[in-house]
């Protein structure tokens, strides 16, 4: 069985991100030419889809599907088993790679991406909603 508490913490931290990325989106373009407001949205970005991943592994090492070949995979498993709808869970896997990509940069990241994903936050937001809902009824 998941760990509430834990979950519930890392919840936290996706609607915490979630809200800061949010205000982001609204900032005017004095704000915008800080050099470090760019890196600190996808530091942001990096730590809400942690998050989920963490949920994700946590969650199929309990229910036992695992191991996840990787951290998409672990996403995906949650679509699999109805945790999160199917087409969440394939966003959700593909947000992990868009996650790599910020911290590995294994391709130059595209800046209008990321500015592109900062004015639509909903899969995140569908991600938190889905997992308080899987977890309600096992409290």
């Amino acid at each position: 069985m998941a760990d509430h508490l834990r979950v519930q913490r890392l919840l936290r931290r996706i609607s915490d991100d979630l809200s800061l990325l949010e205000h982001e989106a609204r900032a005017d373009e004095a704000r915008r030419s800080d050099p470090l407001w760019l890196s600190g949205v996808k530091y942001r970005f990096v730590t809400a889809i942690e998050a989920a991943v963490d949920i994700a592994q946590h969650i199929c090492a309990t229910e036992g599907w695992g191991p996840p070949s990787d951290n998409g995979h672990a996403l995906r498993l949650l679509g699999t088993h109805g945790v999160l709808n199917r087409e969440l869970a394939e966003v959700m896997g593909r947000a992990a790679g868009f996650r790599n990509v910020l911290v590995h940069e294994y391709v130059d990241v595209d800046d209008s991406v990321v500015i592109e994903r900062l004015h639509d936050l909903s899969d995140l937001r569908s991600f938190a909603r889905e997992i308080a809902e899987y977890l309600e009824p096992r409290v």
